[in-house]
């Protein structure tokens, strides 16, 4: 597999460059109420571009209507990528899309090849642009029944991007809890998010194969769709189970299965809550860790590790376990490659978010479990806080050192863990040379 470690970069770079010029535009006096620091403004930036959703600033409070757009904006952008978007507006002006260009942005999309790349990304803004605009549809006529139509609309299509982006941004103080109990909230914005959360290769793969042009889903939409499906029930039991006669007591039957399904998807993908998280167990905080740093799907706007490098470990170490060489699922073999690189990614992602958590407790002195929450949430890119006591996230506790920490986790979280380290340390160089195979005992 060929690495291509300039264009990894490039994309790197573009983000950096979007979360800069994000800082600059909220900084400006007419986007923000009251004093705005600069890692608060580098933070909030940061969150939107990645996607993420964590907050040290309360977004309707603290920043104006400019300041929202501009957040919007930037949730939009990182969740295409900089790159592709820019690629995207090059193809609409006729220009000529150089080898280069598709490289980048081929790895962007995570695209399998270059076969097809522009017509994909064709299919990718206009599935983009059909669901947002029905979701924030939908959502202006629910937010239409509490408020004015101008605002119903503008909160509409500031949630539906949100929601869709996997960004979980809100333009309530408190978020969405106090639409805990609405059926339309807590169908309309999971909906955006699990579709967001699926990838593009899967969507564009589903409208091909509903139109009948293509006769087999490929292994790698039916590993998303499975693994998204059971992640979902699982996170459901889970809080269900656990919460059931604790957080959910003083609940409805029925507000308790809402809560747990809007919950149980906000786990892996976005940020957005309507239940207090401080209020969990620490039992299901500390699963829910899990969920986040599993995320959602490659080629998306989720981050985490992936779901498909979670399922394509499981596939090898069951295999393994057996004594079978030769791993396969729906009737496809498994490279040991893929399984290898599974296992690498889990590997070196747990370690960089243990080794930031216990970095941020010492330093901090705050306690573990929740900065271990914290920190998984920024990694995923999901933005779930157990909160600073009122309405921001955990992050809004800590140092500035603190919140760098975790803008670097949020980063690492969106462009990945194997692009992230490839920039770092540099690709590979294939030795020619072949050593005597070593025997270890395990």
């Amino acid at each position: 597999m060929i690495i291509h470690t300039h264009e990894m970069k490039l994309i790197v770079y573009s983000f950096l460059g979007l979360i800069a010029f994000g800082v600059l535009l909220l900084m400006m006096p007419f986007a923000h109420n009251g004093e705005l620091r600069l890692i608060d403004a580098l933070f909030t930036s940061t969150s939107a571009v990645c996607v993420t959703g964590l907050i040290v600033k309360d977004t309707p409070v603290d920043f104006t209507p400019f300041g929202h757009v501009v957040i919007m904006l930037l949730i939009q952008i990182g969740g295409l990528g900089y790159m592709t978007a820019v690629t995207f507006l090059a193809i609409m002006r006729r220009q000529k899309i150089g080898h280069r260009d598709r490289l980048i942005l081929q790895e962007s999309l995570n695209h399998p090849g270059m076969d097809g790349l522009v017509r994909f990304l064709k299919i990718v803004f206009a599935s983009i642009i059909i669901i947002e605009v029905i979701g924030m549809i939908v959502l202006t006529l629910r937010f239409w029944a509490d408020m004015p139509l101008e605002r119903a609309a503008w909160f509409g299509i500031f949630h539906a991007v949100s929601a869709f982006n996997n960004a979980g941004f809100s333009l309530f103080s408190d978020n969405l809890m106090g639409y805990r109990g609405d059926i339309i909230i807590n169908l309309t914005i999971p909906i955006l998010i699990i579709l967001g959360g699926l990838g593009y290769l899967v969507l564009t793969e589903l409208y091909h194969y509903r139109k009948h042009d293509i006769v087999r889903l490929s292994t790698h939409t039916k590993i998303v769709l499975y693994m998204s499906a059971v992640l979902i029930v699982l996170g459901m039991f889970l809080l269900l189970s656990l919460e059931w006669n604790r957080a959910f007591d003083a609940m409805l039957w029925h507000e308790k299965i809402m809560a747990a399904w809007f919950a149980s998807v906000n786990y892996r993908t976005a940020g957005f809550n309507t239940i207090d998280l401080s209020t969990l167990s620490d039992a299901n905080l500390f699963f829910s860790t899990f969920f986040m740093m599993i995320g959602g799907a490659p080629g998306g706007t989720a981050g985490g590790i992936k779901i498909t490098a979670v399922a394509l470990a499981m596939i090898g170490m069951w295999y393994t376990l057996r004594g079978d060489t030769h791993a396969h699922i729906f009737r496809r073999s498994i490279s040991a490659y893929q399984i290898n690189k599974a296992y690498a990614i889990i590997l070196v992602a747990s370690v960089y978010v243990v080794f930031s958590t216990v970095l941020l407790s010492e330093i901090e002195r705050l306690p573990f479990l929740r900065t271990l929450f914290e920190a998984c949430s920024a990694f995923g890119t999901v933005g779930l806080s157990t909160g600073n006591g009122g309405v921001l996230s955990y992050s809004a506790l800590f140092s500035d050192w603190g919140k760098t920490n975790i803008i670097v986790l949020m980063l690492m979280g969106r462009i990945g863990v194997f692009a992230f380290t490839v920039v770092i340390v540099g690709k590979a160089v294939e030795s020619r040379i072949k050593y005597a195979e070593g025997k270890v005992v395990l």
